[in-house]
């Protein structure tokens, strides 16, 4: 009888259901949320990180780092390394944000737990025992 149903759905229906469901929006929020967050860890690299790593390197620039093959052709592994570079402090800066903010979540006092079902169960039974 189910698959009856599913196959009288038409094609629209069931993109609808598909894309209603809560999981798809809960990711499409997070997708969302990823994006922007990403702007501000890009700034958070580029604007405040990667100046002052210029200022220890003496303003060394890697991304003119090249071997040049021909007159039009070059390979530029200086702004690979700059990429890499880019990707490392990335991923240091999301691994510290979120370290911090798992430890704000860890610190609120959980709540004490109440007997589980299999405990009050045992004593009922144990009190029932000595009647």
């Amino acid at each position: 009888m189910e698959k009856e149903k599913k196959e009288k759905k038409g094609f629209i229906a069931e993109f609808k259901e598909f894309a209603l469901r809560g999981n798809v929006m809960d990711m499409a929020v997070g997708i969302v949320i990823g994006a922007a967050f990403t702007g501000i860890i890009n700034s958070l690299v580029g604007d405040i990180i990667m100046p002052l790593i210029g200022l220890i390197t003496g303003n060394y620039n890697f991304a003119k780092l090249a071997i040049t093959l021909s007159e039009n052709n070059a390979i530029t592994y200086g702004a690979f390394i700059e990429a890499i570079l880019n990707f490392v402090l990335v991923a240091l800066v999301l691994f510290i944000i979120i370290k911090f903010f798992n430890k704000l979540r860890a610190e609120k006092p959980e709540e004490p737990a109440g007997p589980t079902e299999l405990d009050v169960l045992t004593e009922i039974r144990d009190l029932l025992k000595d009647k």
